[in-house]
């Protein structure tokens, strides 16, 4: 089973929203904590995190387009995308802690059309 899976991807116009979640196994104690993207040939960017204790970290070119929220179960991570640019294409994948061990979902893709 994939301890983390996200969701909610998909193609939608410049100016568009989309809601990615991000779910972690419940077999596993894993805290997903942040969004990253990655387009092709670039480094992986952070999107937005959030730590155990609440504090909120957005990327430069996202802030005040993309809110990051997690559910009080912990086990939810979401992305709400807002006024999204055709810059904002790439794969968005979920990052999560499992003791001092990394884990990444498989990502989704995200497509703005301009």
């Amino acid at each position: 089973q994939v301890p983390l899976v996200e969701s909610g991807g998909g193609l939608v116009q410049a100016g568009g929203s989309l809601r990615l979640s991000c779910e972690s196994s419940r077999r596993v104690n894993i805290n997903p904590m942040a969004w990253y993207r990655q387009v092709p040939g670039k480094q992986r960017e952070l999107v937005a995190s959030m730590s155990t204790g609440g504090e909120i970290n957005y990327g430069d070119s996202v802030k005040g387009r993309f809110t990051i929220s997690r559910d009080k179960s912990r086990k939810r991570l979401n992305l709400q995308m807002s006024s999204l640019k055709p810059e904002d294409t790439a794969v968005y994948l979920c990052y999560g802690a499992l003791g001092s061990s990394e884990v990444w979902g498989q990502g989704t893709q995200v497509t703005v059309s301009s």
